[in-house]
């Protein structure tokens, strides 16, 4: 398991977990994983990496979708790589 922010152009990944501080998604407080939850990131999605150059957003595809992501959180989003 390795941090999405380190996945190089190409790669592809299972999304394992998304690491929060604390707060629930559907009740009062939002945090990091309802962000992510919006953008189509859970659990189970496979990725893939279209832009990691080091520095700015990450870009990555989910389903049909392109995401911008920033370095941040990609570091809270832990993956699984696929061969």
């Amino acid at each position: 398991m390795a941090p999405l922010g380190l996945l190089s152009k190409g790669e592809k990944a299972e999304i394992v977990e998304i690491k929060t501080q604390r707060g629930y998604c559907h009740g009062k407080s939002k945090n990091q994983l309802c962000h992510a939850e919006d953008m189509g990131l859970r659990a189970g999605k496979v990725i893939e990496m279209l832009n990691n150059e080091g520095r700015g957003p990450l870009l990555v595809k989910v389903d049909e979708s392109r995401i911008a992501i920033g370095r941040g959180m990609a570091m809270k989003i832990m993956v699984r790589r696929i061969d």
